[in-house]
């Protein structure tokens, strides 16, 4: 099947958000520092230190939009090291006009730079990114899930 990755119009975007779940692909990127947050800068989630991620294209691997999603977000290319789960997220804002809330369903997975010495080139949706070890606090609720599950937080 070819991937389908092509302009959704904004209204019949809309339609489809109010209608049904949203599926997600997001990446923990993994260093020597911990995994990576990236501060976002649109809905949902702005201001939010949150994972890097974006919807599956249809026809598209979930391995291959991990690698996509770091590629485009994070300007690396990356190794799929395993998944970590599937979440369901439940959003009370949203950036696309008529929608006033969104459901997404995250397929998450681990990650690691190709080159370790590869900078970090954020995409629009991000203003900054930092390495955290699990043990911060004031991280939003489903971080701090993710990092659970991950073991890197009790």
């Amino acid at each position: 099947m070819d991937v389908r990755d092509e302009f959704i119009p904004a209204e019949e975007f809309a339609t489809v958000l109010n209608r049904v779940p949203q599926v997600c692909v997001e990446v923990v990127l993994e260093g020597e520092d911990g995994v990576l947050l990236a501060h976002r800068t649109n809905e949902p989630a702005r201001g939010e230190w949150f994972w890097p991620g974006g919807r599956l294209y249809k026809g598209e691997q979930l391995e291959d939009a991990a690698r996509r999603v770091a590629r485009e977000e994070l300007g690396v290319e990356v190794a799929v090291e395993g998944r970590v789960g599937v979440y369901g997220h439940f959003w009370d804002s949203s950036r696309v006009e008529g929608v006033d809330s969104r459901h997404t369903v995250n397929v998450v997975f681990r990650v690691s730079r190709v080159d370790p010495d590869a900078a970090i080139e954020l995409d629009d949706q991000h203003d900054d990114y930092r390495f955290v070890t699990g043990d911060e606090d004031g991280l939003h609720e489903y971080v701090r899930e993710y990092l659970v599950d991950m073991g890197l937080r009790g």
